[in-house]
């Protein structure tokens, strides 16, 4: 009978007592699930593989680290994260008048409509298209979660100090 690397730290934790907790620098996999107020599912791993990310790494925004520093290592815990801890609230100025002469002719202009554009840099950008008329079109470049309350839905599965990470 093997027995894996996971166990043996599950063992060697409820023999010593010892509990890994997320801390600033921890390398944390998780399972996560981010769902809107409505209880609808944004994103999930939880029928993939876990994620797996160092903390302060950028990988997530610093509301949701926040959010999980100090869990221990086998909770799961829906974590409540505000917009000003998320995406943010939406800006006015991210909400651009462009000439719809400048989009496609066969282009169906709708509502909700997600389309991308260049950044002067020409990396993707996208919009979402507010409304429009005759002559203009209103563009939404904020995040699509910008002034939302999310609930982040976590499983943490293993936390490591940032020196000892085994792949």
């Amino acid at each position: 009978m093997t027995t894996s690397g996971r166990e043996i730290n599950e063992e060697v934790s409820a023999i010593s007592g010892v509990v890994n907790r997320i801390g600033s620098h921890s390398v944390v996999e998780l399972h996560f699930a981010l769902k809107l107020e409505d209880g609808s599912v944004v994103d999930s791993t939880f029928e993939k593989q876990p994620a797996k990310f160092t903390m302060g790494d950028g990988n997530l925004l610093p509301g949701f680290e926040q959010a999980l520093l100090g869990l221990p290592e086998g909770v799961r815990q829906e974590l409540l994260i505000k917009p000003e801890q998320g995406f943010g609230m939406p800006n006015p100025n991210n909400v651009q008048k462009i000439k719809k002469e400048q989009f496609a002719q066969d282009m169906e202009l709708t509502e909700g409509l997600m389309v991308s554009f260049a950044d002067a840099n020409k990396a993707e950008l996208p919009g979402v298209i507010k409304t429009f008329d005759e002559q203009w079109v209103w563009v939404d470049f904020n995040h699509p979660l910008a002034g939302k309350t999310l609930t982040f839905d976590v499983q943490i599965i293993a936390v490591h100090p940032a020196d000892k990470v085994s792949d």
